[in-house]
Order: C-alpha cells, then sequence, then structure tokens
C-alpha cells in the first residue's frame, strides 16, 4: 500500500514539474517587467556598504565597511567604491570607460585594468542589480527566481544569476541579488566563487537619483604613487 502511495505521490510531482515550470517564468516576466519599468529611471545611487569576505578552507569572516556609488553614463555603469577609509587598508576603487582602477593610498600604489574586448562583459556585471534591464541579465546570465524576500523591511526579489560566459565562470560560480523592484536596485548581493569563497555585500542609507557628485568618480592620487597597467 505504501509503494503505491509512494508511486502515486511521484506521479503527481512529476506531472506538476510542468505548471511549476510555467509558474516560475510567469513570476520572471512579471520581474523583468518591473525592473525594466525602474530601470528607465534609474540615474545614479550612493549608498554605506558591509561586506563580509568568507574563505571557504580556514572557515575565516573578514568584515569591512565603506560607501560606493554607481551612475548611469550614457549605455553604461560606472561604479566608485571606498573601502576602510581611513585606514591602513583603505582601497579606493573607480570604474569608468572602460578601466577598473584599484587604488591603495597607504601604499601608494595604483593598478588600472584595461577592460579591452570585454569591456561589454565589464560593464555588464557592473550593471547587474544597479540600472539592469531584464536584456543584461539574460544576455549574460541563466537566471532563476527564488521568490519575494524582506531586506530591511522593503520587498525584494531574490535572483539566483550563473554566468554564461566562461571567463566569468572562472571567479564566479554564482550571484545572488536581492533587488528593490521600485527602484532596480541591490540592497544585498552574494557571489560565490568556484573554490567556495564567498563575498556578501549588504547596502544601506541609499540615496536614490540624488545627482551624485562628479568628484566621486575620480580619484584622488598622491603624486608620488606608482602606477601599473594590466
Amino acid at each position: 500500500m505504501k509503494s503505491i502511495q509512494r508511486i502515486a505521490a511521484l506521479a503527481a510531482l512529476l506531472s506538476a514539474a510542468p505548471l511549476l515550470g510555467h509558474a516560475q517564468d510567469a513570476s520572471l516576466q512579471k520581474v523583468y517587467a518591473q525592473m525594466d519599468a525602474s530601470a528607465a529611471k534609474f540615474q545614479d545611487v550612493q549608498a554605506d556598504i558591509s561586506v563580509d569576505n568568507f574563505t571557504a578552507v580556514v572557515q575565516d569572516h573578514q568584515m569591512q565597511k565603506g560607501s560606493t556609488a554607481f551612475r548611469r553614463a550614457g549605455s553604461t555603469i560606472e561604479m566608485a567604491m571606498t573601502l576602510d577609509k581611513g585606514q591602513p587598508g583603505e582601497r579606493d576603487i573607480l570604474y569608468k570607460e572602460g578601466q577598473l582602477s584599484y587604488y591603495q593610498p597607504a601604499a601608494k600604489q595604483e593598478t588600472v585594468f584595461s577592460a579591452g574586448a570585454n569591456r561589454a562583459e565589464y560593464d555588464s556585471l557592473l550593471a547587474t542589480g544597479f540600472g539592469a534591464t531584464s536584456k543584461d541579465l539574460i544576455g549574460g546570465w541563466d537566471v532563476t527566481f527564488q521568490g519575494m524576500e524582506a531586506v530591511d523591511g522593503i520587498q525584494t526579489a531574490k535572483l539566483d544569476l550563473v554566468p554564461r560566459l566562461s571567463n566569468i565562470r572562472n571567479n564566479i560560480s554564482k550571484l545572488t541579488i536581492w533587488v528593490d523592484l521600485a527602484r532596480d536596485i541591490s540592497l544585498k548581493q552574494v557571489m560565490v566563487q568556484p573554490d567556495g569563497d564567498s563575498r556578501t555585500v549588504t547596502y544601506s542609507n541609499i540615496r536614490y537619483n540624488a545627482h551624485v557628485s562628479n568628484s566621486l568618480f575620480t580619484l584622488k592620487v598622491s603624486k608620488d604613487t606608482q602606477v601599473q597597467r594590466r
């Protein structure tokens, strides 16, 4: 009798699977529609950030505090970030016009990475969760809608993103974002690397479309800084 019940339950589950898939697709399409509508209004955002860097092999968490800003520049997104400001380990990061600059004031060292032929991928990765459209997501990721979830009292769409491009998969196995659909911005992101390490970023004190200052998107580098280009 129990065997018959198990078979019946399995048959019911299998028959429901296509319906579940259709429901997932329908819900994701609704999320995309809301994102696209909000993306059209996105100009810029500033926020304070808390970063949890997890190293799997030693089960260690390293916490960082900082601030960040994103803004739309034509068809691309620019990003500025400062971590551990005023401390020996301070670092300033700027992505602008296809260049990623990483500046360490204490070491008087700036490293500049050129996106080159991979600029579209850099732009797409940065836009993910900040002014991204459904086209941005579909173009570079396999997307799964995990339902609605509250972050700091705000309802967000939780999306699991798996990169399609091999050069991104080499560094990111999965990215989960919690998107405030009314503003098309992330309130939380978890990036998991192939080795099991992860980076969790939460955003607070958010200033949306507040006309961010141009000065935030210029690195203030001391004159004796050594610059390496890669």
